[in-house]
This record gives C-alpha cells, sequence and structure tokens, in this order.
C-alpha cells in the first residue's frame, strides 16, 4: 500500500500541473497570458479547478443507468492509473518489475475503453453515445498501430520488459535507428489519447463534449484525470521505447573524461563521487526519465496549438490506408534487414 501510495500521489500531482503547464503554453503560443490570478504565476490554478468540480451540485439524467453512469469514469480512471505500476523509475525501482510489462500496459490502456463506452451508453443521450462509439472506434484502430510499432523495438531489445528496454539502449536510442517507427508510433499516441488534432470523440462544435456530455462535478473530475494521466502514462512509455528511459550517459561520459584529461582528474573524480552514490543516482536515473517525458508532453502540447482538427473519415481512413500499410511494410523490412547484417537479440530468432 505504502508503494502504491508512493507512486500514485505524485502522478496525480503531476496531472496536476499538466494541465497548467498546457493552458500556459498554448497561451504563450496564442498570444495570451493563460491562468495567472490563483497561486504565484497560476500555480494553484489546478487545485482551485479541482475544488470547484468537488462543491459543485451533482445532476444525473432521470432515464440514464445510475451504475454504470458512476462506473464508467471510475473504470476509465483506474486503468489509466494501473499502467504506472510496471514503469521503472531506476534499475529495478517499480512496483512490479516483471517480464511482461510491455503486453500488460497494451492490455491496461486498452481495458480503459470499457469505461468510455459504458459511459456513453448509460447515459442515455445521443451525443454521448455517438461521442463513445467514436471514442471506441478510434481507440481501438490506433491501437494496432501503438502495438505493430512496439513490435518493432521488441525485434531489437528482445523481451517485453521495459527495464530490459531502458538497459538495452544505453549504447544507442532506438528513436536513431526507427526514426520512422517513432514518428508512426507519436502519431498513433496522439490519437490513442483523445488529444488534437484528433479529438474527434469530444468534438465541441459536432458532439457537445463527447462521450462525457451528461456527466459533471466528481465524476468529471474522474474522466479529466484519466484523460491527463494516459497522456503522462503515454509520454513515459515513448520516452523507455524510443529515448532510452531512465538510462543516463553522463556518468559513461565522465569515466571517458577521466580516463582522457589528466590535468583535471581531481575535479573528474569528486563529481564521479558525487554523481556515483545510490541515492544521487537513483536521483538522476529519475530526473532523467522525468526530462524526456516532459519534452514529448511539451510536444504533444505543441501538437495541439499547431493543428486543426480533421474530420472523423479522414481520421480512419488515415489509420486504415496509410498508417496500417507503412507499419506492416516496417515489419516485413526490419528483419529482413536484421537478418542481413546477422544481428538476432538474445530472446528472439530471426530465421
Amino acid at each position: 500500500m505504502v508503494e502504491v501510495l508512493i507512486v500514485t500521489v505524485p502522478v496525480l500531482l503531476t496531472v496536476a500541473y499538466v494541465t497548467i503547464a498546457e493552458r500556459k503554453t498554448m497561451a504563450s503560443m496564442q498570444r495570451r497570458l493563460g491562468p495567472n490570478i490563483v497561486g504565484y504565476y497560476g500555480l494553484l490554478q489546478a487545485f482551485a479547478d479541482a475544488l470547484k468540480l468537488l462543491l459543485k451540485e451533482y445532476v444525473s439524467p432521470t432515464q440514464s443507468n445510475l451504475i454504470l453512469f458512476f462506473l464508467g469514469p471510475i473504470i476509465t480512471l483506474i486503468f489509466s492509473l494501473l499502467g504506472f505500476s510496471v514503469v521503472p523509475y531506476g534499475p529495478g525501482v517499480a512496483i512490479s518489475d516483471f517480464d511482461l510489462g510491455i503486453l500488460y500496459m497494451l492490455a491496461v490502456s486498452s481495458l480503459s475503453t470499457y469505461g468510455i463506452l459504458l459511459a456513453g451508453w448509460s447515459a442515455n443521450s445521443k451525443y454521448a453515445f455517438l461521442g463513445s462509439l467514436r471514442s471506441t472506434a478510434q481507440l481501438i484502430s490506433y491501437e494496432l498501430i501503438l502495438s505493430s510499432a512496439i513490435l518493432l523495438v521488441v525485434l531489437l531489445s528482445g523481451s517485453l520488459s521495459l527495464t530490459v528496454n531502458s538497459e538495452a539502449q544505453k549504447a544507442i536510442w532506438y528513436i536513431m535507428p526507427l526514426l520512422p517507427v517513432f514518428i508512426i508510433f507519436f502519431i498513433g499516441s496522439i490519437a490513442e489519447t483523445n488529444r488534437a488534432p484528433f479529438d474527434l470523440a469530444e468534438a465541441e462544435s459536432e458532439l457537445v463534449s463527447g462521450f462525457m456530455t451528461e456527466h459533471a462535478a466528481v465524476i468529471f473530475v474522474f474522466f479529466f484525470l484519466a484523460e491527463y494521466a494516459s497522456i503522462v502514462l503515454i509520454c513515459v512509455l515513448t520516452s523507455i521505447l524510443f529515448l532510452g528511459g531512465y538510462s543516463l550517459t553522463l556518468l559513461n561520459l565522465l569515466d571517458i573524461v577521466n580516463s582522457i584529461d589528466t590535468f583535471t582528474y581531481i575535479n573528474i573524480i569528486n563529481y564521479h563521487i558525487l554523481l556515483s552514490g545510490p541515492i544521487m543516482e537513483g536521483f538522476l536515473y529519475g530526473l532523467s526519465l522525468g526530462l524526456k517525458s516532459c519534452i514529448m508532453i511539451f510536444i504533444f502540447i505543441w501538437a495541439r496549438a499547431s493543428f486543426p482538427r480533421i474530420r472523423y473519415d479522414q481520421l480512419m481512413s488515415f489509420c486504415w490506408t496509410i498508417l496500417l500499410p507503412l507499419i506492416i511494410a516496417f515489419i516485413v523490412l526490419f528483419p529482413c534487414v536484421l537478418n542481413i547484417f546477422s544481428f538476432t537479440s538474445s530472446n528472439i530468432f530471426i530465421l
């Protein structure tokens, strides 16, 4: 229970500050001020919004299925947070560091679709129902793109463990040999998290607020937290799969400099002792993963502020006629290239 709280509480605080970061970043890009009243520089705005929503009177539709109406947002939030249990914040630093972490994360992210479908259907509203159907079709379609892109990463690392994938990138990050796959994975991640320009499930101009049209007060907060928790989780997963995860190059660089520059030997030794302590080293591992994830979150926000929303038929056509043939072509091409150069990972044998 203590381990779960140590991970869950910082995740919820991160989600709160990601909302502030998004509003401030988009305001800067659009020549606005953004939230700047509550707290210093608007840093307490998320807590003020949460307090407002928690204190609001809850009104439920009279013809809705109340049990499923409440259960949908809870399911979505729980499965959005369960993915953080296998995230390695350092070597062996995870709630559950087992060999099928990637498969577990894909399964958990897929199950959150049931919460959206239940919430849209149980509201007894055509707008909410259409929004949930759109969201379900979109998530299922782009889940195929994400899992296919992850398959190529698994071919390189030879394991479904997130820790093994992080450790395997100490020499080179997978974004360099797999740059086209990373771009496809990033596009699929935006669509998987219902973010602009792919937020067709909650298109305000067409479906009011999509599957959460009838939800208000506390259970709306659950949907809000689940959306941003999914964004943080997918950015952490992208950092682990393509950007080295928690792996550091700083200590390796210090070792190289230490062996070359004799006149700075004493200073380098002092820095090395400072950075090689267990507490400081764990802090640097977490800082490395956090910085990479923050960069990915900023790119998510940047994409939302830059691109207009596309039509729903264009969204599905883009998935099935462009991205899927591309990723299947890479799945065929990549093992052939590995076989040509006689490269096989430790756990996968290419015939």
